[in-house]
């Protein structure tokens, strides 16, 4: 893959893998007390008691997570990841204790600004488990530099 350092770099249909994480227990249980502190989160037996019958990430940590990826990865080179918002947010089943996961990015839209230095980026993203099912997706709205003549 050529070396992506500014918008003109992109191309429709490139692709960006993430490194991997391991998702422990006590990582869940330490995002959820802080941020999103529900039973499901936080407590084995109640969260036996919820529609995910078990200990789940909160879907925020998930898209934490995703974050964090999304950043290792570098798809548009030295540039910061810049949003203006996010499309197609979506959790699609929970992420657990043991869980690996890996995020992949497809660059699906680029349409160059008419008036500034910069274009805007469409990247869904998925994150995977380590069975390959899919348990989060996300379409950042990213504003990306462009090389200047």
């Amino acid at each position: 893959m050529a070396q992506v350092e500014w918008f003109d770099d992109l191309t429709i249909g490139m692709q960006f893998k993430s490194p991997e994480v391991h998702v422990t227990e006590a990582d869940i249980k330490r995002f959820a007390a802080e941020f999103d502190p529900q039973p499901m989160h936080l407590d084995h037996e109640a969260a036996k008691q919820t529609l995910f019958r078990g200990l789940a990430a909160s879907g925020w940590h998930t898209a934490a997570i995703a974050m964090s990826l999304a950043i290792q990865t570098r798809p548009f080179g030295p540039h910061p990841l810049i949003g203006a918002g996010v499309d197609g947010l979506r959790w699609t089943i929970p992420v657990r204790p043991g869980d690996r996961l890996h995020l992949v990015g497809e660059v699906m839209s680029l349409t160059p600004s008419k008036s500034k230095p910069q274009g805007i980026a469409l990247v869904k993203w998925t994150m995977f488990n380590q069975n390959g099912e899919e348990v989060y997706t996300f379409t950042p709205i990213a504003i990306v530099p462009r090389r200047t003549a």
